[in-house]
């Protein structure tokens, strides 16, 4: 495929489509995570709460455990009136939409436990929506696409959170933090109507009710929980055979170092005395468009190289970006500086974004999407946000520098897992069947 055929993805109605379910999935994170981070700083709360705060997102790493029900289980009336994947989402949008309201009405320093408990709702609610999304952008074309939808799925997570944090930042600076939070659950409007404005896309037919007749209920339940929940996990052992684990084993690790950084991300900025101001216009404008142009440059590799080497060089830029954090950490505050860090630090995360997105997707069957991509997603986060609990001790204990050192080493795992799988297997080019 030549360049100018790998951009015309982009053109693809399907493609543009996820724009609007990018944004939708990208709004709550962040409010749950490190603007949340912020507002808990500013409000005088230790580093240490603050990365305790941060196992919210482990909320994400375990919605596996409840994907086979978004997979299989259908909602009343609604199902029927917007299919399968489109009822999951408007449910968990309207869910995350009076999360962020709730946590807005909490005082969070008399009641900093409550505002916890609202955050796990919303950060539930999303992880739902995110499994419903994923299904939908693996089902709705085929593989070839897979990279410019990841590029479209991270140019709409981006404007979220570009809202979610320059925009919260902004609001929080000239009227106050359970403000912006209230603009940010309007700002779940967007979700809303593009579940209600898209179309369903085709499911793999299942087998009809007959096929189990004359059974007793117990061995139909039995039966249903097996093809449910048992046979994604069975299917893709089988499938990959003995590169299964070390498959998974990236996974756990390919995030590691972005998820660890990023929880003591905005406290640093803060610490070293930049204003919410700055922040937001060189943190989260100006890095804003690195991150866009590091996915869009990402899903055109995809389309060109297939998905291995662009994976493995988004491991490589990952890690060593931390090291330039730890140089900014050793300055005196420098909004040059910053910008240059926050560049590189975004055009790499977009890029790897796109290339791990579109290497999650290639590892599902359909007949089990939204499943075994709920498996991938938490096996891909879980590890990376129980190490990111710790980030606040790291920071108290030995200083910001060490600790961005420490990030970047964490990176290292990915880089040799995937020159490894390179070695093991023959990468395909992104449209391989």
């Amino acid at each position: 495929m030549n360049w100018r055929t790998a951009f015309s993805l982009y053109a693809q109605p399907r493609v543009l489509g996820m724009l609007f379910l990018g944004f939708s999935a990208g709004l709550p994170y962040l409010l749950v995570f490190s603007t949340l981070s912020a507002w808990l700083r500013d409000a005088g709360v230790a580093n240490t709460v603050i990365g305790f705060f941060s196992w919210v997102g482990v909320t994400y790493s375990t919605k596996v455990f409840w994907a086979p029900i978004v997979d299989r289980v259908p909602l009343p009336l609604l199902t029927r009136w917007l299919g399968k994947r489109r009822s999951w989402m408007l449910v968990a949008q309207l869910g995350i939409a009076g999360g962020l309201l709730a946590m807005a009405n909490t005082d969070i320093q008399q009641h900093l436990e409550l505002c916890a408990l609202f955050a796990v709702g919303v950060a539930f609610c999303s992880a739902t929506q995110d499994i419903a999304i994923d299904a939908y952008r693996i089902e709705a074309v085929k593989l070839e696409f897979q990279g410019a939808m990841a590029a479209m799925y991270v140019l709409g997570y981006r404007l979220a959170v570009l809202c979610a944090g320059a925009g919260a930042f902004y609001l929080a600076e000239f009227f106050s933090w359970p403000f912006a939070y209230r603009v940010m659950a309007a700002g779940m409007s967007v979700g809303v109507l593009a579940t209600l404005r898209l179309s369903e896309p085709e499911h793999p037919l299942r087998p009809a009710a007959s096929d189990h007749a004359g059974k007793s209920a117990v061995k139909r339940l039995g039966r249903s929980v097996s093809v449910a929940v048992v046979k994604p996990f069975t299917e893709f052992f089988t499938r990959n055979g003995s590169l299964a684990w070390l498959i998974l084993a990236l996974i756990a690790v390919y995030k590691m170092s972005d998820v660890t950084m990023g929880v003591m991300a905005n406290p640093f900025y803060l610490d070293l005395g930049f204003s919410k101001t700055e922040i937001a216009e060189v943190s989260k404008i100006f890095g804003f468009f690195m991150t866009i142009f590091g996915a869009a440059l990402g899903g055109v590799m995809v389309a060109r190289y297939g998905i291995m080497r662009p994976l493995l060089l988004g491991a490589v830029m990952v890690a060593s970006t931390n090291v330039l954090f730890a140089i900014l950490a050793v300055n005196e505050p420098d909004l040059l500086l910053l910008a240059a860090v926050i560049s590189a630090d975004n055009l790499s995360g977009g890029l790897a974004g796109s290339a791990f997105i579109a290497y999650l997707s290639s590892l599902t069957n359909r007949e089990h999407t939204a499943t075994q991509y709920a498996l991938f997603t938490s096996l891909m986060t879980l590890p990376a946000q129980l190490l990111g609990g710790f980030s606040g001790i790291i920071v108290d204990s030995h200083g910001y520098p060490m600790f961005f050192i420490y990030a970047a080493g964490v990176g290292l795992p990915a880089i040799v897992l995937v020159s490894w799988l390179m070695r093991k297997t023959v990468a395909k080019p992104a449209g391989a069947a």
